[in-house]
């Protein structure tokens, strides 16, 4: 409770992370800047400014991207502007992959430690390792990117990050019908 007094007095508000993920495609409009700066800054499309705008302070869900290049990350994770479309093939690979596979992939296999990221680091870190599993769930982007984040769900139930039961909206559309859809699910569930 101390700790707690102190950081309300500090302006630093302790809160308990959102029990609702948000995962949206990532973007090919993105913001110049410093090389590295987080996704949820970085990615400038319709999509990403309607999360901004809708959600400031990033407390109505914990949002997370999909991408060609670095697969699934937590949207405060640093980028640096690349270009990688989702072409079939790579959504494939993704599609077989696991929570242990690692994005970017490397392109020789003459590393003795792959590199890269995978989506069980990023997941596992959104809750708490498993200690505070999503309840609800919002998957927003074209296609090919619902088809992978469905494949992704299916990985964080096993791996118990997301409730069996939980709640799963799909966005998919005209982008008009995909900003107020997500502009919907984010504020039905503000507190």
């Amino acid at each position: 409770m101390i700790e707690e007094e102190k950081a309300i007095r500090a302006g630093r508000v302790m809160r308990t992370p959102s029990s609702r993920l948000l995962i949206l495609a990532c973007s090919a409009t993105k913001k110049d800047g410093p090389r590295y700066m987080p996704a949820i800054d970085r990615y400038d499309g319709p999509l990403w400014q309607t999360l901004r705008a809708t959600d400031p302070k990033g407390e109505m869900a914990q949002a997370a991207f999909l991408s060609a290049y670095l697969g699934f990350r937590a949207a405060s994770a640093p980028i640096e502007v690349y270009n990688t479309p989702m072409t079939p093939q790579i959504a494939a690979a993704m599609k077989a992959g696991n929570l242990g596979t690692r994005w970017p992939q490397q392109k020789t296999q003459r590393r003795v430690m792959p590199s890269g990221e995978h989506p069980g680091m990023h997941i596992a870190s959104m809750t708490d390792f498993g200690r505070h599993p999503f309840s609800s769930v919002a998957l927003a982007g074209g296609h090919r990117y619902i088809e992978i984040m469905q494949e992704l769900l299916r990985l964080f139930r096993i791996g118990r990050y997301v409730d069996d039961h939980a709640a799963v909206t799909v966005i998919n559309g005209p982008i008009g019908e995909m900003r107020r859809d997500l502009r919907k699910w984010l504020t039905s569930g503000a507190v």
